[in-house]
């Protein structure tokens, strides 16, 4: 991230001939957006960069000029990632500091920069080329937690755990079956980022402050330069839209939400009264009081800082819902939302990539703690609510008993095991005949924890050959969306 140093107070009156007073220093610190919006710094010289290449190309400026913008912005790029450029409030913005440090160095040639364009497309193309390479980063970061999940999927694809629907324990599953789950909301993330991008990577830049310019201008030519996949072809919509800054934050919102779902499920298997998972000591903290304490505060703080997320999607849907056509000063207020949405998302994803790691072992020590799973416990927890009911149900209806009748048969059986204090394979087999005279021998084998994950052996099921099928699924997928990214660069 690129640091803020030095003053945000200097005095500046160069900013328009057209006002009769300066403007109240109160209203300054109101309106001026500098103090948030240098982290585009980087990408507003990269779109300089290419716009004054094509004013170049297009004779719209000299090529004497286009040198000297050239270095000269290449120099302000090293002081601004040195910290030693001076942010001046009186300068408003992240564009105006920049223009105005480039003029200083190189005179006329600098003023020469903004020709062809406004602050209006020009910031609507910083936002856009930032948050193209925020998305990226937003993908690498789910495909690394999902690794994490493949990994943890892999040592548990047939360690069995309780499934609940209600919160009431369901049937038995896989533990790796139940992590695959999150590794598909993740895959339909990451397809919603890849899909937003498309439709952030769409050049503004020509649209200039409303209506576009009057100069010979080549737009294709600037998004070419910058990688865009073509322009805004409506240069009312190209400066006015935030359409792909709300997406971002939904999508975003949408991860926070899965990994919200994560946390409490965590928090809740952390607890004593679970006990299925240890987090590692170092995503923990104690309590000030009770010597006994490891709370869980990684996921807790996850699950509220989804609340900010979504705090943050409000807002920009709120913010653009009255503006009239074209850009409103209003637009100003898209940027710390966004920010902080994107900053916010990518701490959780790298520190859920970290936390549910598997430990590392050397020489069958552990050198680092990871994420520990309790099986024993988890094995324990599907013995109780009677989680084989609806196996011994589908053993019926194999048997030829209609599905209701046998429903009705097996809870019964279910009562009256309630009432016995023992799980249903607990029942001799002469009682269990007295719900249903079909009922042989053989249902002892379908009780059992593996027969009833085994019997769901087919795509989406429970199964352990079926887990391990959904990881390799999912793995060969990632590597495939790795090459194609390798590719298109």
């Amino acid at each position: 991230m690129i640091e803020k140093t030095n003053s945000l107070n200097k005095k500046d009156t160069s900013w328009s001939g057209r006002f009769n007073e300066p403007v109240a220093e109160l209203v300054k610190k109101y309106t001026a957006s500098v103090g948030f919006d240098y982290r585009l710094a980087a990408y507003d010289i990269q779109g300089s960069l290419a716009h004054a290449k094509m004013l170049g190309a297009q004779g719209i400026i000299s090529l004497d000029d286009v040198k000297a913008i050239e270095q000269g912005l290449a120099e302000i790029l090293q002081e601004i990632e040195a910290g030693q450029f001076e942010w001046l409030l009186d300068l408003e913005d992240v564009h105006l500091n920049i223009e105005k440090r480039l003029t200083d160095k190189i005179g006329d040639a600098g003023k020469r920069l903004h020709t062809g364009r406004s602050r209006n497309d020009q910031v609507a193309t910083d936002v856009r080329l930032w948050l193209r390479a925020t998305t990226d980063q937003v993908i690498a970061g789910i495909t690394k937690l999902q690794a994490s999940l493949l990994d943890l999927a892999q040592a548990h694809f047939d360690t069995i755990i309780p499934g609940f629907t209600h919160l009431q324990v369901a049937q038995p599953v896989t533990f790796g079956h139940h992590l695959m789950a999150y590794v598909e909301m993740l895959k339909r993330d990451a397809a919603r980022f890849a899909d937003c991008r498309k439709r952030i990577n769409r050049l503004p830049l020509g649209a200039a402050a409303l209506a576009g310019t009057s100069y010979p201008i080549d737009r294709e030519m600037v998004a070419k330069t910058l990688g865009f996949d073509g322009v805004c072809e409506n240069s009312l919509d190209a400066v006015s839209d935030r359409d792909f800054a709300i997406e971002f934050t939904f999508a975003a919102s949408l991860v926070m939400t899965h990994l919200s779902r994560l946390s409490e499920e965590l928090i809740l298997w952390s607890s004593p009264r679970f006990a299925f998972v240890d987090i590692a000591d170092r995503f923990c903290t104690g309590s000030s009081i009770m010597p006994q304490k490891k709370n869980p505060d990684v996921p807790e703080l996850v699950r509220g800082k989804t609340g900010r997320v979504y705090g943050h999607l409000t807002a920009l849907l709120t913010l653009m819902k009255g503006q009239p056509l074209a850009y409103n000063k209003d637009n100003q207020e898209d940027k710390e939302p966004l920010f902080d949405t994107a900053d916010t998302l990518l701490v959780t994803l790298e520190i859920y990539a970290d936390m549910l790691r598997l430990p590392v072992v050397e020489g069958g020590k552990v050198v680092k703690a990871g994420f520990m799973v309790n099986k024993e416990n988890m094995r324990k927890a599907a013995f109780e609510g009677y989680a084989t009911a609806t196996d011994l149900a589908d053993y019926l209806v194999k048997k030829g008993m209609p599905f209701r009748d046998a429903h009705e048969a097996v809870a019964l059986a279910v009562r009256h095991a309630v009432d016995k204090k023992v799980d249903l394979s607990e029942l001799p087999l002469s009682t269990l005949q007295e719900f249903a005279t079909e009922i042989g021998e053989d249902v002892y084998s379908v009780l059992t924890l593996e027969g009833s994950v085994n019997s769901r052996n087919h795509i989406g099921g429970t199964a352990p050959a079926q887990v391990q099928a959904a990881i390799a699924r999912i793995q060969a997928e990632i590597v495939q969306n790795d090459l194609l990214v390798i590719a298109k660069k």
